[in-house]
């Protein structure tokens, strides 16, 4: 072997994650909104994106048995707009199929017809639902305005720390000790603003436990007597639902106690939960899914995706006057910028389209007659049928939600585990079992209370072959209660 210097030529393949492949990648995982907030940032940086009208591009849709119309390149044969290069985020595949429906020509449009379309596409005149929501008043800006109102000076700032204490519920935090020392204030004097503050609206505000809080409003209402005051201090006894034991205590029959129990649930243990912390953000579909005459229509929510064209004209403006190579580089690299921003959106869009299709076709049964006909589904099912690689339906999946006439339902709802058959026939979705369980326990009367060994019974007569261990996860992922608890509540409602 010679030890002297020597060239060698050697080839290999690797997987090169370009900026434009790794770009691709995240806008696969964003929500449409999400997007929305992504295309803003790229208007602000490429002079040659401006955000069109929803009547110049079309958004793709498919159906089982129709066909969707191929979207034109916007960017077609535009100069300068750089190598065509492939979104290659399907590593089995290297590149966006572009066979599902949605590529076909010859279909007629659904020109925003489905029906759950009409409050989120914005089609219609009743403008935007986050137009009519108004600025909530906080639970402290309530409360110190009532201070306001009947304190001053020293007590008036007492009064706000104790506000400030309080969590959402209304309860307060803080140990009056804790805020006397912290102002330099008599205890008494703390005490004293509280108790102004426990008069203040809504009822119940200011207390230090579920049982000051019902009180509060028992005395409200006047009916803090004796026997309201002692159950009141025995809730632990009404929780366990040992009623003789606390009519004993309570020195009541059975008439009263049932009227302080009715009295009792009529107030409200978190008052301060009337006063919204902070606004609610309404879940924006994504796609729209509706039954027409051809089959079941998938479509993207027009509403939430901005259009983008380029302007053209600009660019040959910018083009002529350009002279120095920096300024051409420039030019160049924003067209393809452009150019590439507006395939990947494309390709994004049908391949959503493509995968919810799929997912609608895999679960017609729940479209068609709800959950308990939900079929287990795995991410490797919907990739092979489509020919696209799991991790490619995993971001598709991520953070997305369908409206269909059903509700809203995140697409991930829809993959579930396998349950199998008590008679060797086809595996259920965990979903569908969850949904009998908890029809079978709505169902059960307040003398025949269903134990998860009845419950086991109950579903393999349905065909369900399932463990009791199961039932209890499950009833308890539902937030249903065991049969002694739900025993109890029934008799406290009785």
């Amino acid at each position: 072997m010679g030890l002297g210097p020597r060239l060698d030529l050697r080839q290999s393949q690797s997987l090169v994650m370009t900026p434009q492949l790794q770009q691709a990648i995240k806008l696969l995982a964003l929500s449409n909104l999400e997007i929305e907030a992504f295309i803003a940032e790229e208007l602000e940086k490429n002079p040659l994106l401006e955000a069109g009208s929803s009547e110049e591009v079309r958004e793709p849709e498919a159906d089982f048995d129709g066909e969707a119309p191929e979207p034109t390149d916007a960017l077609a044969g535009l100069n300068g707009g750089g190598e065509d290069v492939p979104l290659d985020v399907d590593y089995a595949e290297e590149t966006f199929h572009h066979d599902s429906p949605t590529d076909l020509a010859g279909a007629q449009g659904m020109d925003g017809s489905l029906g759950m379309a009409g409050t989120a596409t914005g089609g219609g005149e009743g403008g935007d639902f986050q137009e009519t929501l108004v600025g909530a008043e906080s639970l402290a800006d309530h409360l110190t305005a009532q201070a306001g109102a009947v304190l001053s000076g020293d007590q008036l700032l007492i009064a706000g720390h104790i506000i400030d204490a309080l969590d959402e519920a209304g309860y307060l935090t803080v140990a009056l000790l804790d805020i006397a020392d912290r102002l330099g204030a008599p205890l008494s004097l703390v005490e004293h603003v509280l108790a102004v503050v426990q008069t203040f609206d809504p009822t119940g505000i200011g207390a230090r436990d579920l049982a000051e809080c019902l009180a509060l409003q028992a005395k409200e209402a006047d009916r803090y007597d004796p026997c309201m005051q002692k159950m009141i201090a025995n809730l632990d006894i009404l929780a366990r639902g040992d009623l003789p034991r606390l009519r004993r205590i309570c020195g009541v029959d059975d008439e009263d106690m049932a009227d302080m129990i009715r009295e009792l649930r009529a107030y409200d243990p978190k008052p301060g939960l009337q006063f919204a912390a902070a606004e609610t953000q309404p879940v924006v579909p994504d796609i729209f899914v509706a039954q027409t005459a051809k089959g079941w229509a998938v479509e993207l929510n027009n509403a939430t995706l901005p259009r983008l064209i380029v302007n053209r004209s600009y660019y040959a403006e910018l083009s002529g006057a350009a002279q120095d190579k920096g300024s051409k580089a420039w030019l160049n690299d924003s067209l393809q910028s452009a150019n590439w921003l507006m395939k990947a959106l494309d390709q994004r869009a049908r391949t959503i389209v493509k995968v919810a299709t799929e997912i609608v076709k895999q679960q017609e049964g729940f479209f068609r007659q709800g959950v308990e006909h939900l079929r287990p589904l795995t991410l490797k099912t919907i990739a092979e049928a489509i020919g696209m690689h799991e991790s490619t339906v995993s971001r598709v999946t991520s953070n997305k939600y369908l409206a269909c006439p059903r509700g809203l339902f995140e697409l991930k709802f829809f993959f579930t585990s396998a349950i199998q058959s008590a008679d060797g026939g086809e595996a259920a979705s965990a979903q569908a079992v969850k949904s009998h369980i908890a029809k079978l326990i709505a169902d059960e009367a307040a003398d025949a209370i269903l134990s998860d060994d009845t419950l086991v019974d109950l579903l393999k007569e349905r065909g369900f072959d399932i463990a009791r261990r199961t039932v209890a996860k499950y009833r308890e992922a539902l937030g249903l209660g065991s049969s002694v608890q739900r025993r109890r509540q029934k008799k406290l409602a009785g």
